[in-house]
């Protein structure tokens, strides 16, 4: 009876994909149609050199996106010749990320994504982030939400599930900040109530981030810093940010990467730090995956 009960759901899971498939195959000349807009929209989101176009460009571009996700199943949809922006599904499949930025004259960056759903009936259910930065006065300590967003455009998804009471994901995230700095952000969420949450005490560590619930790196934006994740050993890895001078200690223009590194790794359900540990071939910069905003080339930048 098991083994009946075992092969009936297998069938019909079998049969929904099939027929979310079918669904999407129907749709999928709207959604290149959508696609090849978006790929131009996004070229001039990045590269026009006049701040009101990047600006329209932008918002253009979010409205055709909003468009093309209301088509059924959009879900199964990659848009993988869109690479003005990064989409980054969860490893269980339970929802994916969209996020980019725009730049201003100025230098400094503004945030804008969406996390959308994997509903089995293929309906739409879309949550809009928006980038409320400038006005979060401590963002390491802080719970955001989604209309309070502590922007990012984030490359790396981690599930996180085993000896927790919430269930939550790390992601990790490029920061552009502003004309003199950069960040990198490991970032926490989860979902309550049908709603995404931002930042949760889970990281173990020296006292300057005993109680954060998110953790922020600032450093020069002549630099290029490490943030990744190593699953064989169940950590985050990055490069140990420092001042080039230690009376510089605050002034994070001046705070690079120093050749040791430092990661966070997974314990009973949260985050340990670990120091100086020792690489013989550190991995490869991500940052190098981001087109230079000052230097626009294509309109990149590409997925991690």
């Amino acid at each position: 009876m098991k083994k009946y009960i075992i092969g009936v759901f297998l069938l019909l899971s079998a049969f929904f994909a099939s027929a979310q498939h079918s669904d999407l195959y129907k749709y999928t000349p709207q959604f290149n149609a959508y696609q090849d807009t978006l790929k131009q929209l996004g070229s001039n989101m990045i590269n026009s050199e006049s701040e009101p176009e990047r600006m329209n460009a932008n918002y253009a571009f979010a409205k055709t996106l909003v468009r093309a996700l209301k088509l059924p199943h959009s879900f199964n949809y990659g848009f993988d010749s869109l690479k003005a922006i990064t989409i980054q599904n969860s490893p269980d499949n339970r929802f994916r990320i969209f996020s980019w930025h725009v730049m201003f004259n100025d230098g400094s960056f503004r945030y804008y994504g969406a996390i959308q759903m994997n509903n089995t009936d293929g309906k739409l259910q879309l949550h809009g982030l928006t980038d409320y930065s400038p006005l979060i006065k401590n963002p390491a300590d802080t719970v955001t939400t989604a209309d309070k967003w502590y922007g990012a455009q984030y490359y790396k998804i981690i599930p996180v599930s085993y000896n927790v009471r919430v269930p939550y994901y790390i992601l990790l995230g490029w920061k552009g900040n502003n004309v003199k700095t950069n960040k990198k952000v490991i970032e926490v969420l989860y979902f309550k109530d049908g709603k995404p949450y931002f930042g949760m005490p889970v990281f173990d560590g020296d006292a300057e981030n005993a109680k954060s619930k998110r953790i922020i790196f600032e450093y020069t934006r002549q630099a290029s810093m490490l943030l990744n994740y190593q699953p064989k050993d169940g950590m985050l890895l990055f490069d140990h940010i420092a001042p080039s001078d230690p009376k510089l200690k605050g002034q994070f223009e001046a705070y690079g990467p120093d050749f040791s590194y430092d990661g966070y790794k997974l314990i009973n359900g949260r985050w340990k730090l670990v120091q100086d540990i020792p690489l013989k071939n550190p991995p490869t910069n991500v940052d190098d995956d981001y087109n230079d905003p000052r230097k626009p080339k294509s309109s990149a930048p590409r997925k991690l």
